[in-house]
C-alpha cells in the first residue's frame, strides 16, 4: 500500500484534474448551445436550397447543364477532411481520420486521391502517411461565410478545370450532444434529384428570367452553403463530443478520487493503530522494568 504522502499527492492531482475537466465541460456546454442553434437554424434553408438545385439541374438539357453537374469517369478524387484544431473530444477527430483512410484504401482504391484538411487534428495525423495539398486551420479563428465561400470557390474551380473528377466532404454531422454521425457527402459533381427507383424528379417550377441564368447564380451559392453547413455541423459536433468526453472524464476522476480517499483513510487508520500499539508496547516494557 502506498504511503500517506504519496496518496495525498495523488488525491490533490486528481482533484485538480477534475476541476479542469469540469470547467471544460461547462465551457463546451455554453459553446454547444450557440453552435447547435446555428446549425439547426441553417439546415432547413440549406436542405431546401440543395433540393431546388438538384431539381433544376436534373431538368436541364445536356447542352445547357452546368459544368458542376458534369459526371465523368472518376480518376482523380479530392477528399476534404473536416476536423477540429483542438483535441480532448473523444473519438471526434479519430473517426474522421478512419473514414478518410477507408475512402483512400477501399472506396477509391486504384484512383488518385488527394486530401485537403480543414482543422489541425486530422491533418496532422493524415500528413504522416500522405501529402496534404492544403490546410485551412485558421478558418475556426473567426468562422464566417465569406472565408468558407472562398474555399468553396477554389474547389469549384478545381472541379471545373477537370483537375478532380469528384470531391467528397468528410465531417461529423451533429445529431445531439452525445451523438455525432461521421458523414461522407458528395460535394461535386452535383447529384441529380431522384425518387424511389432512381427515377428523376420532374419539376413544375416556372423560372424567370430563365433556367440557365438561375443555374449560373444558384449553383455556386448552393455549393458554398453546403460547405458552410458541413463546417457548422462539425463545430457543433466538436463541442458536443468534448462536453461528453469531459463529463465522462469528470465522473472517472471523481470515482478515482473517492477510491484514493478510501485508501488514504485505511492507510491512516492502520498507521494510527500501529502507533498506538507501539505506545502500549513501550509502556508495558517500562512497567516491567
Amino acid at each position: 500500500m502506498a504511503n500517506l504522502k504519496e496518496l495525498r499527492s495523488r488525491i490533490t492531482s486528481v482533484s485538480s484534474t477534475m476541476q479542469i475537466t469540469k470547467a471544460m465541460k461547462m465551457v463546451s456546454a455554453a459553446k454547444l448551445n450557440r453552435a447547435q442553434n446555428a446549425i439547426e437554424n441553417m439546415r432547413p434553408y440549406a436542405e431546401k436550397l440543395n433540393e431546388l438545385l438538384q431539381s433544376l439541374s436534373a431538368s436541364l438539357d445536356n447542352d445547357t447543364s452546368s459544368p458542376y453537374s458534369n459526371h465523368r469517369e472518376v480518376k482523380n478524387v479530392l477528399v476534404i477532411a473536416i476536423s477540429s484544431n483542438r483535441g480532448l473530444a473523444g473519438a471526434f477527430n479519430t473517426n474522421i481520420v478512419k473514414r478518410v483512410r477507408t475512402l483512400i484504401d477501399e472506396t477509391y482504391a486504384g484512383q488518385s486521391v488527394d486530401i485537403i484538411s480543414i482543422g489541425k487534428k486530422a491533418g496532422d495525423v493524415l500528413r504522416k502517411k500522405r501529402e496534404i495539398k492544403s490546410s485551412h486551420n485558421d478558418i475556426y479563428d473567426n468562422l464566417s461565410y465569406e472565408d468558407v465561400a472562398a474555399i468553396a470557390e477554389r474547389l469549384m474551380e478545381m472541379f471545373k478545370s477537370e483537375k478532380y473528377d469528384k470531391i467528397e466532404l468528410v465531417y461529423n454531422s451533429f445529431k445531439n450532444a452525445a451523438t455525432q454521425i461521421v458523414t461522407t457527402e458528395q460535394f461535386l459533381p452535383i447529384k441529380p434529384a431522384s425518387k424511389r427507383g432512381g427515377e428523376s424528379i420532374s419539376s413544375d417550377y416556372i423560372f424567370e428570367p430563365n433556367k440557365i441564368e438561375i443555374v449560373e447564380d444558384l449553383i455556386p451559392k448552393s455549393l458554398k452553403i453546403q460547405l458552410f453547413k458541413a463546417i457548422r455541423d462539425s463545430v457543433a459536433s466538436e463541442h458536443g463530443a468534448r462536453m461528453t468526453a469531459m463529463h465522462k472524464a469528470t465522473d472517472n476522476a471523481t470515482e478515482l478520487r473517492d477510491d484514493l480517499k478510501l485508501s488514504y483513510n485505511k492507510a491512516r487508520q492502520a498507521s494510527i493503530t500501529n502507533e498506538i500499539l507501539e505506545i502500549v508496547a513501550g509502556a508495558e516494557a517500562l512497567a516491567d522494568s
